[in-house]
């Protein structure tokens, strides 16, 4: 009995309940605590700002956008575009009341600053020098051919593209249906062709067509124009001495109408060459040509 009974004491012993940890939520909610701790402690470094450095890019941002500082924000109720004393707000250095002049040979009419809607002085510059490049492009080309009396054979003038050469004049370069040059043509082209020699610019030979159906060896204006292009094109390279990797020729069939229309002036101003002296300035600088150039002549 004795035996048995120490035996059941033993058994006992050997199951005794493991003691249950009713503080283990502790250890999340401190994990928890200490991430939050971390957040807020990034959120405080964010706040605060470098005032010495703040300065520092302010200053850095003026010069290089010409800023100009203590004026009077863009948005009611701000003392600047930057939050900070002194105040800083972006004008241009042109004002809006000076004048905006072009350079010599372009005549007394310059850019009218309301259309340039704020551009950048530099660009304006940058947009005066092409332009007043152009224009003594133009103004030689104007001499050459006054010289021998053919003044009133073309039109030019100067757009975002660059100097436009325009060959219009009824039969005095092409007869109707043909892309065979005229004497006419040809002395236009030869009084032209040193200036357009001595250039750097791409030169675009562009050729255009009236609306009359074609007949005979051209199946449609789309290769008539083209061929009055290439015409053009291949008596400048071969006659007037322009490099051939400086120039294109380029066929818009009748697409490109200068005067609408079926009438006898359309269908003589449509039957035409222009020769376009591609402008390389950047395309911002561009833009701004008919603004600078004030109208054209």
């Amino acid at each position: 009995m004795s035996a048995g009974g120490g035996r059941g004491r033993g058994r006992r012993r050997g199951h005794e309940e493991e003691h249950v940890n009713h503080e283990r939520w502790l250890v999340s909610y401190s994990d928890m605590i200490t991430v939050l701790m971390g957040l807020f402690i990034v959120l405080y470094a964010m706040s605060q700002v470098d005032q010495a450095k703040f300065e520092a890019l302010r200053e850095s941002l003026s010069e290089g956008f010409g800023i100009t500082t203590g004026s009077t924000g863009v948005l009611d109720g701000s003392s600047g575009a930057l939050d900070g004393d002194p105040a800083a707000a972006i004008v241009p250095a042109q004002q809006a009341g000076d004048p905006v002049t072009a350079d010599d040979g372009l005549g007394e009419q310059g850019a009218d600053p309301a259309d340039l809607g704020g551009a950048d002085p530099s660009l304006v510059a940058e947009a005066q020098r092409e332009a007043s490049h152009l224009t003594e492009v133009r103004d030689e080309v104007a001499a050459a051919l006054r010289a021998r009396g053919l003044q009133d054979a073309v039109s030019m003038r100067i757009d975002e593209r660059g100097l436009t050469i325009g060959l219009v004049a009824d039969d005095v370069f092409f007869a109707a249906s043909s892309a065979r040059l005229t004497d006419t043509a040809r002395q236009v082209l030869d009084a032209a062709g040193p200036t357009l020699a001595d250039l750097s610019e791409q030169i675009s030979v562009e050729g255009h067509a009236n609306v009359v159906p074609v007949s005979g060896r051209y199946p449609t204006n789309w290769e008539l124009s083209s061929d009055r292009a290439t015409q053009v094109l291949r008596h400048l390279v071969e006659n007037d001495g322009i490099a051939g990797a400086r120039i294109m020729a380029v066929g818009f069939g009748d697409e490109r109408p200068l005067v609408p229309g079926d009438d006898a002036e359309a269908l003589a101003a449509n039957r035409r060459v222009d020769l376009v002296v591609l402008s390389s300035a950047p395309e911002q600088v561009r833009e701004l040509l008919p603004h600078v150039i004030g109208s054209e002549e």
